[in-house]
């Protein structure tokens, strides 16, 4: 469904100060897929899915969809095909619009706009039910503008909004990463409910070990631009993080000391 071949990128070219990002990746997801990718600070994690999104166009290599190439496609004309979640809570949501506000933006996208912006009773039911399955008491918020809700609302919500019209694939950024460890616990609950409500191919990068085990189908790992393990199956749910660790090393000749990783 989703496939990168060859992916090479390289920042600062030409200059004294140039890093290679990626290195000749090469991966395909499958639709339903759901992978887990860890790795320590600057392997190539977000860059790989800024890539994905068309953030960044690559040096060298190929971005396809349904066996569509996209390479060169800037990011708004890929946003009928991606839904994405960022690390920050605030970048997702517009802070000065309602809650319906913003999920009437997403339930547009992709679509083609017309000069009637009214949001229909029909719609409300719609957005009413869909803040119902969150928990979180947002159901009767509708009115309420953004800027007022807590980071894990807001983070909540925007994972609504990116699943809203059932895209291609879901993107999520090490999405928990700045909530504290209760919210967190919630909102990778609603993750998963969403991508497996949907079966939506998804993608999402964390620093935290036991998450990366915990959910999905598939783990990857990179190191240095590299992908450098591919594990899914019954291979991935019987492995620990210790096992882990220890996969790291054969694979890539160096000891995780990345703090963040260990201590999640």
């Amino acid at each position: 469904m989703l496939e990168l071949s060859n992916i090479s990128l390289s920042f600062n070219r030409g200059s004294v100060n140039q890093k290679a990002a990626l290195r000749n990746v090469s991966v395909s997801f499958k639709p339903g897929d759901f992978t887990t990718i860890i790795g320590s600070n600057g392997a190539g994690k977000s860059t790989l899915l800024n890539i994905i999104a068309g953030v960044y166009t690559p040096d060298a290599g190929n971005v396809s969809v349904d066996g569509n190439d996209i390479t060169k496609w800037p990011d708004y004309k890929r946003a009928k095909f991606l839904g994405r979640v960022f690390q920050d809570p605030m970048k997702g949501t517009a802070s000065n619009m309602m809650i319906e506000e913003n999920l009437a933006m997403a339930y547009r996208r992709g679509k083609k706009r017309g000069l009637r912006w009214g949001i229909t009773h029909k719609e409300r039911l719609l957005y009413h039910d869909l803040l119902k399955s969150l928990g979180l008491g947002l159901k009767e918020r509708l009115k309420t503008k953004t800027g007022l809700l807590s980071g894990g609302q807001r983070q909540a919500l925007t994972l609504v909004m990116a699943s809203l019209v059932e895209p291609k694939a879901l993107l999520l950024d090490e999405h928990t990463a700045a909530l504290d460890p209760k919210t967190a616990q919630r909102v990778l609950e609603l993750t998963e409910e969403i991508v497996q409500k949907y079966n939506m191919t998804t993608i999402m990068v964390t620093h935290n070990m036991k998450d990366a085990l915990r959910f999905g189908d598939r783990l990857l790992m990179m190191h240095e631009g590299k992908l450098i393990l591919d594990i899914s199956g019954q291979e991935k749910k019987d492995l620990k993080v210790a096992d882990l660790l220890q996969m790291f090393e054969r694979a890539s000749g160096n000891e995780f000391v990345d703090d963040r990783l260990l201590l999640g």
